[in-house]
Parts: structure tokens; sequence; C-alpha cells
């Protein structure tokens, strides 16, 4: 590919997610609900952290920068990440479920497509880490279903205040990058238009089968910005925190 800016942005989009959704769900360390759950959010934490690693390392070997210097020393403006992944917990175990959801799923399908890239090292990724999203989306599956469902009217009714909050912004999830129709014609990629399409049919199967009512979004222009730099007022207190050991002396070595 003569331009490979489109292939980096893309890259960028999908590791800035990673990171910070990786963190997001390792805020759940020593807190989570039971001891299973403890220890399986902090496993898919990890596996996120090490997509985001994967997805850094093949930036560096088209010019970028290093991958502890791309993941600790951007602000803000610089990141590409969703609105849906920058959201805090707040305490809420629902809204964490829900976002894991919507999120994993549409990754499955993501590297499920770039399985077939033309772009050779993306490919090999996501054949090497398809076997973890599998995972992770089982994991959602299960537990949506589980606590909406099989729950009580409690559980349930925290479950679909979680979903009506969450699903507006996933759609910011597929924000056009300006490079569609490029990743397209040069096999990278699908397209987000097409990932939303395979998206939407794929987890509104699993909320009907959880019981939810699926919110009715006519506009998602509201959930847009992310991919352009444009965030939340919660991203940059998240990346002041994760950076804050590195920062204080980036050259150091461990």
């Amino acid at each position: 590919m003569e331009n490979i800016s489109a292939l980096k942005n893309l890259m960028y989009r999908m590791a800035d997610d990673a990171l910070i959704i990786g963190h997001r769900h390792a805020e759940w360390t020593g807190l989570g609900p039971t001891l299973e759950e403890d220890i399986a959010f902090s496993s898919i934490a990890q596996d996120k952290l090490g997509h985001a690693l994967a997805l850094y390392t093949l930036l560096q070997q088209l010019g970028e920068r290093d991958p502890d210097t791309l993941a600790f020393t951007r602000d803000e403006k610089d990141m590409k990440c969703c609105h849906l992944v920058e959201m805090p917990n707040n305490d809420d175990y629902a809204f964490s479920l829900v976002r894991h959801l919507l999120f994993d799923t549409a990754e499955k399908l993501r590297y499920g497509k770039l399985e077939n890239s033309s772009y050779q090292p993306l490919a090999q990724l996501a054949r090497k880490v398809k076997g973890e999203i599998k995972y992770h989306v089982f994991h959602a599956n299960t537990w949506v279903i589980q606590l909406s469902a099989a729950g009580t009217d409690e559980s349930k009714a925290r479950m679909q205040a979680a979903l009506n909050e969450a699903y507006p912004l996933a759609f910011g999830i597929f924000e056009d990058s300006g490079f569609e129709q490029e990743l397209i014609d040069n096999g990278i990629f699908v397209g987000e238009h097409r990932l939303q399409e395979l998206w939407l049919q794929e987890v509104n199967v699993v909320l009907e089968k959880a019981g939810l009512s699926i919110p009715d979004v006519t506009d998602t222009s509201s959930a847009n910005g992310g991919r352009k730099g444009y965030h939340t007022d919660h991203l940059q207190p998240l990346i002041n925190e994760m950076t804050e050991v590195f920062r204080i002396d980036p050259t150091a070595t461990w």
C-alpha cells in the first residue's frame, strides 16, 4: 500500500481502545463481586494490554515510536480510542459487563475479518488472539444473560439501566476514520460500516436472549469524536493515573 496512513490509523484506533478498556477492566482487580469474577476481569484486562502492546509493536515496525512511548506519553488529543472505553466504572459492575459485551462482540468480529487482511502482520495477529477474544465474548454473554434473563428483578433493572447508558455510546466504535475506502480497496479491512452491520446482527440477538429492551438509537453522532481526538472528560484523568510512574522518569529501565 503506497499510503500507510490508513493502516496506521486503524491500528492506533484498535491499540488505544485495548489500552484504555484494559485499564478500566483492571480497576476491578481486588474489587470484583466474587473471587472468580475478580480473576476473570483481571485476566481479560491483561489480554487487552497484550493486544495493545502487539498493535503498538506493529506500529513501531511502520516507523512509529516504541510501544511504551506510544502508550504512556500521549495526551488525550493524540488518542484515537472511542468514548465507550473511556467511561468510568463508577463501582457499577452492570455497566462494566454490558460494555464488555458490546465492545468484545465488536472485537471478535473485527479480528475475524482481519484474519483475511492483505496486511499479513495484522492478519497473523488476528489469528493469534482470536481464541482469547472468543473467551472474552463467552464470559460477557454468560453474565449478561445470567443477570438479566435468569436474575432477580433488581439485577435485570440494573442491567437494563447499564444498557441504556452504554448502547448509544457503542456506536462510536464504528466512527468513520476517513480512510474507509482506502482500507477496503487495499483489502486491509472491510470497513466500519460493514462491521457495525455485523455487530448489530450479533449483539442484538444476545440482548434479546437476555430479555433486555434494545434502546432506540436514531442518531449516533453524539457517540463520535474519539477517533479524531475529541474525548470525554474521563479520559485525561485516566491517562494521568495510568502514566504517573512512567512520566516520573521515562528513561528509567526496570
